[in-house]
């Protein structure tokens, strides 16, 4: 039985995961958006438009590249990459706006709205607004806009108005909160474009639906690569998941391949030190779904830490939820050290620089190769580049040059 057609259910849920747990008067909202999604993404008229924009503006497919000098120096499973740094904008997100804004362009709706965290979401939604002649409100915490400077400087030239976020940590989460505060002002004629596989249902199924080009792209690249093999293992970084959702939908229901999870370990095992919320979290309700999620004393949402913007969550994508329960991805993390590592030893030894995002995936796959044999094949979904985080890494942790990279 296929996964992606029996997940989720007619309420939304990925067994006791997810759901629309929402004010009474949105309610109405996101039964119109339910309603027109399922109607309106299987309308010949909606696949051959985005079909149209995934080739002829966003610059797909994107290739799968064998990361040969890395996998050489590993000595052991090789190591390929989807290359997602390569759509345009820079990263997966633009999958999932420009089928978002054009959902809204059919719905009749005037306004995007969206929370940000590393600013990729932000940026991928500003050029979804200004590629549908729509306005754009993008809320972001304040921690990450010093973080992540480009991305705030390319969402304002694309017209985008970007509101900071003072309150609580100032980061993703209190984006998410600021955001939907200002969506309820007008959900008439605003869609809340979310960013990942997360918030209440349909948005989990939606986000997840348009990201599976990823995965339907790198099984038939891949094959086409290697002889007609599939990989034994595809690795992908977890925050709300959406990168990782994608590209496991090619997979999913191929149980020789295995799956892969990479959170942001951070730096310890102390609430704030992390955002592992797989590895050390309970069920709960954030942000209107139900997930696994790091909790603090009183039950609240806890402050997280990740080098990671985009990683900076205290919650987690339903379905990565109930994939966690039922076995079917194995989720790992990799902390910020580890990360800075595979940071730099992709970029010195590829020639790609990817986002601090894709280096958790980078890492994981770094250790997973030295530990399987070398006839084996890990697929990375390297789900952004780093332009965003070079000076960010540079002026906090130096070039890189005088690191043991491969110790």
């Amino acid at each position: 039985m296929s996964h992606l057609r029996t997940y989720p259910d007619a309420e939304g849920f990925f067994g006791k995961f997810g759901g629309s747990f929402i004010p009474p008067e949105l309610v109405p909202h996101m039964q119109a958006v339910t309603d027109a999604y399922l109607r309106i993404s299987r309308s010949a008229q909606f696949v051959n438009e985005l079909r149209h924009i995934r080739k002829h503006f966003q610059g797909r497919p994107t290739p799968v590249s064998y990361a040969a000098n890395l996998s050489e120096r590993l000595n052991g499973a090789r190591i390929y990459l989807k290359r997602e740094d390569l759509n345009h904008t820079g990263a997966h997100k633009l999958n999932h706006c420009m089928g978002e804004a054009l959902l809204a362009k059919h719905m009749g709706k005037k306004k995007l709205i969206a929370e940000t965290g590393a600013g990729q979401h932000g940026v991928a939604l500003a050029t979804a607004a200004a590629y549908f002649g729509m306005e754009c409100e993008i809320h972001m915490g304040e921690v990450d806009i010093a973080k992540e400077h480009p991305n705030v400087v390319r969402m304002k030239l694309l017209g985008a108005t970007v509101v900071p976020v003072g309150f609580g940590g100032r980061t993703l989460k209190e984006a998410v909160d600021s955001a939907f505060v200002s969506y309820l002002k007008d959900p008439e004629t605003t869609l809340y474009a979310i960013g990942s596989v997360v918030g209440p249902h349909p948005f989990p199924m939606m986000v997840r639906d348009f990201q599976s080009v990823i995965g339907v792209e790198a099984r038939e690249q891949f094959a086409e690569i290697t002889d007609g093999r599939l990989p034994d293992h595809v690795v992908a970084c977890v925050g709300g998941g959406s990168n990782a959702m994608g590209i496991f939908a090619g997979f999913i229901d191929e149980p020789a391949v295995a799956l892969h999870g990479v959170e942001p370990h951070g730096t310890g095992t102390e609430l704030g030190q992390h955002a592992a919320t797989i590895t050390y979290g309970e069920e709960g309700v954030i942000h209107g779904f139900r997930c696994l999620m790091l909790k603090d004393a009183e039950g609240n949402p806890a402050p997280v830490h990740s080098i990671a913007s985009g990683l900076d969550y205290p919650g987690v994508g339903p379905e990565h939820s109930f994939l966690h329960e039922s076995g079917r991805v194995q989720y790992a993390a990799a902390s910020d050290a580890e990360t800075l590592n595979a940071f730099y030893a992709l970029s010195r030894h590829e020639g790609i620089i990817p986002a601090l995002e894709s280096a958790h995936a980078v890492a994981h796959a770094m250790k997973l190769a030295k530990q399987r044999p070398a006839g084996e094949c890990i697929l990375v979904n390297l789900s952004g580049r780093g332009d965003k985080d070079i000076d960010y890494v540079v002026d906090t942790f130096g070039d890189g040059r005088d690191r043991d990279l491969f110790g």
